[in-house]
């Protein structure tokens, strides 16, 4: 069958089935209810509803979201998922069987995105529910902050804010509080988060045409996760322009949509919608940080960066705010089996510096001597001899390169030249070859990127290495002791560069090099 997007998928009709099997192949810790595939409700495996004596947390909704919600299912979060076709709402029967399946004398806390839908699915399944003699209350999530007031009569949506809903229930109720409580810590965490996403793309269902409803260079800001048309259509912005634009959107103090003031802690969320890279994500995480704590005057307490909520293959991210009273606190960080929430180890931060230097000479000041002995005086001169050639040849080493490659290689070799003459007249300490040899490498490694400028790094700290053994700094060098640093840099470049003789690489000119610097010492007998 031909797709006019590119899925990984068979029928575009078993999406959600196929999904939930894999889940449960990978996770032994969870199940599917018996009714499986018409009835599609993920479960602890540990959980009986008549025996279970805790409070029983069930969410869900459309499929499309992954991880949520399937994949918060676990002791300390979600106990059942109830899991709708894509985008859609799951039937009553579902989540009515969801209830059954893990409700015991504690009762059970629907967890709800507000969406109609769900809001109506849910809402008459609990009824039907409580007229079974099962203890149901249902709170609904409505974290959005894309709308200014009024909100209408739907009110705002819920997005990635939800999954810090489902962690606080869950944490509450396995510590065994009785059913009105876990759903007042719900109903209050509610109440202190706000979520706004971004996106470049929007989602593609499976087996359906991808929309090209955002152009090229275009973004939407507060668009839903279902593909609803956000708030305002504009041209992309640099990152720290768009962390900044949302975070001031959800801390408005117009909207007042969360009570978090100056001073106030926070915790952090941002939520990739599906087609996002982790470096994107990490990127809007560490701009994030110092917005909120220098611009907003809060203290980010937690941050929690991956895919919660996602929307398909959206490409763009959504930012959650939540107010870290310490009550949430304690309930974020309990532990949890749920697969896909994030494990963080809390460590104290310390400012680590740099382990100090092996070498000999690390306590001193390299510079170049005053006075410089016979050695010294030799090795500048060739020194000065091989970075002017090296420099002459930049722009005949770009035309060469550009016939078999991208036509920088005269200009890289050339940085590193200019700063090997730089740090020359300054640093090197000419009368010790050795370490002259090896600030060379030092030079080339700041200023040289690429593979060309690591290897001649590790050519010269090879060298460097082999002279350390076989010589002393207050010796000059021997033919012979420089024949065999050379040798032993090109077997070091062949070891971590993995190329030999032919291979068309430097070695092709730094065997026959080294080779005849052999002959040359042995024709003169030194």
């Amino acid at each position: 069958m031909a797709f006019e997007s590119k899925k990984l998928i068979n029928n575009p009709n078993d999406v959600v089935t196929e999904f939930i099997e894999g889940l449960v192949e990978t996770y032994p810790g969870l199940q599917y209810l018996d009714g499986f595939p018409e009835v599609k409700v993920v479960l602890r495996g540990d959980v009986s509803g008549p025996t279970y004596d805790k409070v029983a947390v069930i969410s869900g909704g459309g499929s499309g979201h992954e991880p949520a919600h399937a994949g918060f299912v676990g002791d300390g979060m979600l106990t059942a998922a109830i899991c709708g076709d894509v985008f859609a709402s799951p039937p009553v029967a579902s989540i009515l069987a969801g209830i059954r399946a893990v409700t015991g004398p504690m009762g059970c806390l629907l967890i709800v995105k507000n969406y109609t839908g769900d809001r109506l699915n849910f809402g008459l399944a609990a009824e039907e529910a409580k007229s079974e003699g099962y203890k149901v209350e249902m709170v609904i999530v409505g974290d959005d902050c894309a709308l200014p007031p009024p909100r209408g009569i739907a009110g705002r949506r819920g997005l990635a804010g939800t999954i810090l809903v489902h962690k606080i229930a869950g944490a509450a109720a396995a510590s065994g509080l009785p059913l009105s409580d876990v759903a007042a810590e719900a109903r209050h965490a509610c109440g202190v988060v706000g979520t706004m996403g971004v996106a470049l793309s929007v989602c593609t269902l499976p087996g359906q045409p991808k929309s090209d409803r955002l152009g090229p260079g275009k973004m939407e800001l507060g668009l839903g996760i279902h593909g609803e048309p956000g708030a305002v259509v504009a041209d992309i912005q640099p990152v720290d322009l768009v962390v900044s634009h949302v975070l001031n959107r959800i801390l408005s103090s117009e909207t007042n949509y969360v009570p978090i003031k100056r001073g106030s802690r926070v915790v952090l969320m941002i939520n990739g919608l599906g087609g996002t890279p982790v470096m994107e994500l990490m990127i809007a995480a560490g701009k994030a940080v110092p917005i909120l704590q220098l611009e907003h005057g809060v203290a980010v307490v937690r941050v929690y960066t991956g895919s919660f909520m996602t929307s398909l293959d959206m490409a763009g991210f959504s930012i959650s705010i939540m107010k870290a009273e310490q009550a949430i606190l304690q309930r974020l960080d309990a532990a949890t089996k749920a697969p896909h929430w994030p494990v963080i180890i809390r460590l104290p931060r310390f400012l680590f510096q740099f382990p100090p230097s092996r070498s000999a000479k690390n306590d001193e000041v390299l510079s170049r001597p005053e006075q410089l002995n016979e050695q010294g005086r030799a090795l500048e001169v060739a020194i000065e001899a091989a970075v002017s050639a090296v420099i002459q040849l930049k722009d005949s080493l770009n035309e060469w390169d550009s016939k078999v490659g991208d036509g920088d290689c005269g200009s890289t070799m050339a940085r590193g030249a200019t700063a090997i003459q730089q740090d020359l007249k300054k640093y090197y300490p000419l009368n010790d070859a050795a370490e002259t040899i090896n600030e060379i490498g030092s030079s080339i490694r700041r200023v040289m990127g690429g593979t060309s400028g690591i290897l001649y790094d590790i050519f010269c700290k090879a060298a460097y290495a082999r002279l350390k053994l076989n010589s002393q700094s207050d010796a000059a060098i021997t033919p012979l002791q420089w024949a065999d640093a050379f040798e032993g840099a090109i077997s070091a470049v062949m070891l971590y560069g993995g190329a030999a003789a032919g291979y068309r690489t430097m070695l092709d000119a730094l065997i026959p090099a080294s080779t005849l610097l052999k002959q040359v010492r042995l024709e003169l007998n030194i």
